[in-house]
């Protein structure tokens, strides 16, 4: 029995983003430069806030990169006729660190959370279509679905509150 792996059409390498502390910038997937507000170093991760421009539903991000679990948590503040898809968005990511630069190279796999209620996994097929493609590793993929598991059961195991568990493993994002 033979099982075929489709690739998705919109498959990619994955996305590379750098924050530079010292500029006090972004630099996302594309190599656009954006401006960010405020960086926070803590022993757990990064903490960078910036606005968003140009976004027709994403006004402001906040987001906290976290070396040690594998994620990146962004929290958005949506324009005033915009929809929340979630209330929490969590990129599975590695991140390196050297001096004032952080770099996180995406593992196609999301989690939505919506606090109190459920947490969704979302891009499976991408991560599926990357391995496929050569263009993920099966190490950072198995590492991406340990990370995804050990999230999805730490945040429903604390009522679907990443910050109730984040506490629970002495990180503390307020």
């Amino acid at each position: 029995m033979s099982v075929e792996v489709r690739i998705a059409p919109h498959i990619h390498p994955p996305k590379v983003e750098t924050f530079d502390l010292e500029d006090m910038t972004n630099v996302d997937p594309k190599g656009i430069v954006r401006a960010v507000d405020h960086f926070e170093v803590h022993p757990f991760g990064l903490y960078l806030a910036r606005q968003v421009v140009g976004h027709h539903r994403i006004a402001y991000l906040k987001s906290w990169l976290l070396p040690e679990l594998g994620l990146r948590i962004t929290d958005y503040d949506l324009h005033a006729s915009a929809t929340p898809d979630c209330d929490l968005y969590l990129d599975l990511v590695s991140i390196t660190s050297e001096q004032n630069r952080w770099t996180t190279v995406d593992h196609y796999l999301d989690l939505l959370v919506w606090t109190g209620r459920g947490v969704t996994v979302v891009d499976s097929d991408e991560l599926l279509a990357a391995l496929a493609a050569d263009l993920l590793d099966t190490g950072s993929a198995q590492l991406a679905m340990e990370n995804t598991h050990r999230a999805v059961e730490g945040i429903a195991a604390n009522g679907y509150d990443v910050f109730r568990w984040l506490s629970t493993v002495g990180i503390d994002i307020h």
